[in-house]
């Protein structure tokens, strides 16, 4: 097995490890996150469902660069006015196979910052 193999059945399991504590319900919805190297995407999903309740992404949002964490704040942001209108106040975040730091952290941080807990 070489190291590319190797490192994305790392990042396969990373995920699977952080679904399967996340469920999403429709008290309390799950936020799932992904990242690119141009944008960053992030929706509320109500798993019982299978309904996405509100999306925001950098691509949405037209910004003329959506890879830095400047992008992933108002991303954030956008996401957390979005459900607070449809008066969700608790999620369950599910950064699925990307580490919890960078552009992930700064969204998750933008998200509290309009009143929704994790």
């Amino acid at each position: 097995m070489n190291r590319t193999q190797r490192l994305e059945r790392q990042r396969r399991n990373r995920a699977f490890r952080v679904r399967k504590r996340v469920r999403g319900s429709t008290a309390r919805p799950r936020v799932t996150v992904h990242r690119t190297n141009l944008h960053i995407y992030a929706q509320v999903v109500d798993d019982e469902s299978g309904r996405t309740l509100c999306e925001a992404s950098s691509l949405s949002l037209k910004l003329p660069y959506g890879g830095n964490v400047a992008a992933a704040r108002q991303v954030g942001a956008e996401l957390g006015r979005k459900a607070a209108d449809l008066k969700i106040t608790q999620v369950g975040f599910d950064r699925g196979r990307f580490k919890y730091h960078g552009r992930v952290k700064a969204l998750a941080d933008a998200l509290r910052e309009t009143g929704i807990q994790f």
